[in-house]
């Protein structure tokens, strides 16, 4: 595969960005005080998470990546500016002092997670109107806007972001959450995955039926397109054209949390560059095949995906 040059790729994230902490150690005996494995503690890591780990990705296929989001007046709201400033990622973020910056900690033992456990409060109002203040102002200065949303809150005014990028003549892609996705009408690419997608328009029971209920889902919130990452089955594009579907890459699934956020990344990285959608998505779709591979958030490198 011919090596992609993303450096002129300018992409804006916005959505809820969050800390990803993992402990690592080994479970020798259960609790005498109730019938858990007790972990000892031999290392511990931390990485972007949620949204940062979208523009984390960028980064790292070497992309120019501008982050969004809010974050509170504590350590790990620090930790996440420094990550990104690590990373080289263009953080905007907004301080809220008023709530904690979302932490999702992840304990494992022997490469197996035994409990994740998270913290998080939902933004005050006026941070997240602070917030959309700087998203109209950086869309402009960007090819393409992503939003994540983590259902956590910090997308409140979702239909006011597509808006601008609409007024500015941007794409947007959308990483969606929730059954509600009126409020993402008119975006440019929705990524949902099998379970997101039948919570909105149900199960379905074959290939044509799902295909009829997903255009007409598609018309309905007059996207342009709708890829739907499926795992193991790899991902179906929908589009005025009809569909279009590639097979999944992965060797070997290790860990598919953050996979979508690397598949979002690689997508708006190519329409940056004002590459067709469909040769986004066979990248997307190879990016997706490698970071399984890796254990919690990862990112995709150039080297590792035009090997």
């Amino acid at each position: 595969m011919t090596p992609i040059d993303f450096s002129s790729a300018a992409v804006l994230v916005v959505g809820d960005v969050m800390l990803d902490r993992y402990w690592f150690g080994d479970v020798n005996r259960i609790s005498p005080e109730a019938p858990v494995p007790v972990l000892r503690v031999s290392r511990s890591d931390e990485r972007l998470g949620g949204a940062a780990n979208v523009a984390r990705n960028l980064a790292s296929l070497r992309a120019q990546a501008t982050l969004v989001g809010v974050v509170g007046e504590d350590e790990p709201g620090a930790r996440i500016e420094a990550l990104a400033a690590d990373a080289g990622i263009a953080a905007r973020l907004q301080h809220d002092a008023h709530v904690a910056t979302i932490v999702k900690l992840r304990v494992i033992a022997r490469q197996q997670q035994l409990v994740r456990i998270d913290f998080e409060q939902p933004p005050g109002a006026a941070t997240l109107e602070a917030k959309l203040a700087t998203v109209r102002g950086e869309i402009p200065r960007h090819a393409v806007l992503v939003l994540s949303d983590y259902g956590k809150g910090a997308l409140v005014h979702v239909d006011a972001m597509i808006a601008a990028a609409h007024e500015a003549g941007r794409p947007v892609i959308v990483d969606p959450k929730g059954d509600d996705w009126l409020r993402y009408r008119g975006a440019t690419v929705l990524t949902p995955n099998r379970a997101e997608l039948r919570e909105v328009v149900g199960s379905w029971k074959d290939e044509a039926d799902l295909v009829q209920r997903t255009q007409a889902l598609r018309q309905e919130l007059s996207l342009s397109h709708l890829l739907l990452t499926r795992s193991e089955e790899g991902m179906t594009l929908f589009s005025e054209t009809g569909t279009v579907s590639v097979e999944a890459q992965a060797r070997e699934v290790y860990d598919v949390s953050g996979a979508g956020d690397t598949v979002l990344a690689v997508v708006a990285a190519m329409l940056a560059l004002g590459r067709p959608v469909e040769d986004a998505v066979r990248l997307a779709n190879r990016a997706g095949g490698i970071v399984v591979g890796k254990l919690g958030t990862a990112a995709v490198t150039p080297e590792e995906l035009f090997a």
